[in-house]
């Protein structure tokens, strides 16, 4: 029996000493399978986070160039409605000196008195100041006594005047004009001193 005791005993002693290397096998595997699970979920992570600050480059790139496209489109479109409103300053500035003769004419008609003469002029005239203001002129309003204005008007001289007058319009020379909203003739005006 001391054999089989014998036997069984130095069995005993080596199923344990097996199940401890087989327990430390599988913990050696465990954390092999563990560093490797680790290991592919940092390079994924890293993968991910590369790919992540590749999109967001690639968005801002877009979305900048999109904003850049959106200037450039209101800019051109704001040149272009410029462009159309004072196109036609080359015409109306060769237009104005005959407006002004115009203007003189029914001053010195209206002296004689009313006519045929003063009548045809007038409607000469007003059909061409019309057609004028249809296309964007407009008189830039300046009158005597007015205080004076060095953005709305253009000074000639200076005559001496009484203290009510002092810097103001006391004679408007030349009308001047505008089209759309820019000055294209300043009005030239003579102030008291």
């Amino acid at each position: 029996m001391k054999i089989a005791d014998n036997y069984n005993n130095k069995y005993t002693i080596m199923s344990t000493e097996n199940q401890d290397i087989n327990k430390e096998q599988e913990d050696i595997q465990q954390e092999v399978v563990q560093e490797t699970q680790e290991g592919v979920e940092n390079e994924v992570k890293s993968v991910e986070e590369v790919l992540t600050e590749q999109l967001a480059n690639e968005k801002d790139k877009n979305l900048r160039l999109f904003a850049e496209f959106e200037n450039f489109r209101k800019r051109t479109a704001k040149e272009r409605l410029e462009l159309l409103s004072t196109a036609s300053e080359g015409v109306m500035l060769s237009m104005l000196p005959i407006l002004d003769d115009f203007n003189r004419a029914l001053i010195e008609l209206e002296k004689h008195g009313e006519s045929e003469h003063l009548t045809g002029i007038k409607l000469i005239a007003t059909k061409f100041t019309d057609t004028l203001s249809s296309k964007g002129l407009v008189e830039v309003e300046i009158k005597a006594g007015d205080e004076f204005n060095a953005d709305l008007s253009e000074a000639v001289t200076q005559i001496p005047a009484g203290d009510d007058m002092k810097g103001k319009v006391v004679d408007v020379i030349e009308r001047g004009y505008k089209l759309g909203d820019k000055v294209i003739r300043f009005p030239k005006v003579v102030i008291g001193q």
